[in-house]
């Protein structure tokens, strides 16, 4: 049996596979040149991110004001260390870097 954030992760991905699919060709432009893909990588990053937040909610939420609150942390860890493992500029969505 499958770790509870690897059900998660597989579901999310396989439900909005398409979406997914676009932003990665989107993340590998970004990773190559930066400046030019940033505000394409961050518009379309915050919807990436809508998705993560609501399924991340789903594993970790009920979990927050509760005895677990430090296992619920170390889930969320590991849930987004593995949506990095295909997405590894995932931390960069929404940051402005300025280009002199």
């Amino acid at each position: 049996m499958a770790a509870k954030y690897l059900e998660i992760f597989n579901e999310m991905v396989s439900k909005y596979e398409k979406e997914f699919d676009a932003f990665q060709e989107l993340h590998d432009k970004y990773e190559k040149n930066p400046q030019k893909w940033q505000d394409e990588f961050n518009a379309e990053g915050a919807k990436i991110m809508e998705i993560v937040r609501e399924h991340e909610n789903r594993l970790c939420g009920h979990m927050e004001n509760t005895n677990n609150a430090t296992y619920s942390a170390s889930l969320a860890e590991k849930f987004r260390n593995e949506i990095k493992r295909y997405l590894p500029k995932l931390d960069m969505i929404g940051v402005k870097i300025s280009f002199g």
